[in-house]
């Protein structure tokens, strides 16, 4: 005779402690919480202890970039600032025990256990937040009916951008996108230190590369490992002593698993309701073979036999679970970039490599490599122009294209991006004649190519070398997000 098990009250107080061993301990192993900080930790302690203002923060981003291990680090932030243990709550709400019960019921006992009070407020970590259900509507209630909490919480789908929730997030919580590292911020992790071209806008901070004072060091070794391995931390931390072979190899054996399988068969599933996974996979796939390229939705949905409706679908999906971006064709106005060719690219290249399943293949391919360097800059402008509000684009017309659009609306560049320096300018000649406004701020971004400012080039189109246009990129971001969270400096 089978009988159904029921969890008692000590199973969730079993939860509770293994999920917060800083209850006993006061402190947060360092398993959990490693040394080296990404920078939108110390950012988001000093804002959750910031008095004015109530917003709850949800961090946003692909799996393994490190978003569960930040809040980690911010839990012991908060310790050693002083906040008292029995404060802080974890709540990893993928566990089975807490899966399927009310979140309201979790918050209202935890809110007990640490009598919590408007001066002296309980610190909530969601981890995974979209795996309970009616979230966005408990979030709402708890910040409507001033519960005296504080909450931080993760996602590896875009939860916020979700059909009704956009709207219940409004003043409410403030997005946080974390994305794979960016060229400077992995220099830094390996110990290089690079200028700070940061500064008031992208334009500003490409000026200061043309400084001779500013001259970088060579970090093509840095660029070539993060292209292949990816800028996941724990890998990238992982793979400091193997051969490039050997570490873009495990990179992709994790990332398969963890980014691409995980993301396809249990955070889209779990997010989106979809009963058919398996072709989620085939897309994905099928977007891998065309990355940079522009995508036929005609094209796709014959081979693969689903319906634009669906393709549609599916694609947005395969964007809000961080695993791509797409970029609309530039045209000047809305309506008509809306109706135009969108063009593909991955989170980050590596992603690419493990769906897949390429292997060292990319190694000993210009090709392949050319491929996987123009998705690194769309990547870390990517990350930019999310922070910083930025819209991003490619154009084309006809048969003249120019890579990249970054579309700030008093300072507008454009990139294209090659993997050779004898590559032509004729997209680019042809980008200025349709659109003036593009002269001077139009660059073309190559390994071995030539310092020269746009701004003073004759034909309005510069030049920089690829790893000093990724360094800055990635110092704006980085300051950007500081902006971001009202951070000096």
């Amino acid at each position: 005779m089978s009988t159904t098990w029921t969890p008692s009250s000590e199973d969730y107080d079993r939860v509770f402690a293994e999920q917060n061993p800083w209850h006993k301990t006061g402190e947060v192993p360092m398993a959990l919480a490693k040394e080296t900080e990404r920078h939108m930790a110390k950012f988001l302690s000093t804002r959750i202890l910031d008095q004015s203002t109530r917003r709850y923060q949800l961090v946003l981003g692909p799996r393994r970039v490190g978003k569960t291990t930040v809040m980690y680090q911010v839990v012991r932030a908060l310790l050693h600032r002083g906040v008292d243990r029995s404060r802080l709550w974890w709540l990893r709400l993928d566990h089975p025990l807490l899966v399927d019960w009310p979140l309201g019921d979790i918050v209202n006992q935890i809110m007990d256990l640490s009598n919590a009070t408007a001066e002296n407020p309980a610190f909530l970590f969601m981890d995974e937040l979209v795996y309970t259900q009616r979230w966005d509507l408990w979030l709402k209630t708890f910040y409507d009916e001033q519960y005296p909490i504080k909450i931080i919480a993760t996602s590896s789908a875009s939860v916020a951008l979700r059909e009704g929730r956009l709207e219940s997030g409004v003043g409410r919580w403030d997005e946080r996108y974390l994305g794979p590292y960016v060229l400077s911020e992995y220099a830094e992790l390996a110990g290089t230190s690079l200028p700070d071209f940061a500064d008031a806008s992208l334009t500003a901070a490409l000026g200061k590369a043309f400084d001779p004072a500013n001259r970088m060091v060579d970090l093509v070794n840095r660029r070539v490992e993060l292209m292949f391995v990816g800028g996941f931390p724990e890998i990238l931390l992982d793979s400091r002593d193997g051969t490039l072979e050997d570490i873009t190899l495990n990179s992709q054996n994790v990332l398969r698993s963890d980014a691409v399988e995980r993301a396809i068969y249990k955070d889209i599933p779990q997010s989106f309701n979809i009963e058919s996974p398996l072709n989620l996979e085939k897309l994905l796939y099928v977007l891998a073979h065309q990355m940079t390229g522009i995508i036929s939705p005609l094209n796709i949905c014959r081979d693969l036999g689903f319906s634009q409706p669906t393709f549609d679908r599916y694609l947005s999906y395969l964007e809000r679970a961080f695993l791509i971006f797409v970029l609309p064709n530039f045209a000047g106005n809305e309506s008509a970039t809306q109706r135009r060719g969108r063009k593909v690219y991955f989170v980050d290249g590596a992603v690419r490599n493990a769906a897949l399943q390429r292997g060292i293949g990319p190694l000993d391919d210009p090709r392949e490599q050319g491929l996987l360097l123009e998705n690194m800059a769309a990547a870390h402008l990517q990350t930019l122009a999310t922070v910083a509000g930025v819209r991003l684009h490619h154009w084309r017309s006809g048969s003249r294209e120019v890579d990249l659009i970054y579309n700030h609306p008093t300072e507008p560049l454009a990139f294209e991006i090659s993997n050779s320096p004898s590559h032509s300018r004729s997209g680019m000649e042809a980008l200025l004649e349709e659109h003036p406004r593009f002269r001077g701020a139009t660059y073309f971004v190559a390994p071995g190519a030539s310092f020269v400012p746009a701004s003073t080039s004759s034909s309005g189109i510069g030049s920089i070398p690829a790893d000093v246009f990724l360094a800055v990129v990635g110092s704006q971001a980085a300051y950007a997000l500081r902006q971001s969270f009202g951070v000096p400096g």
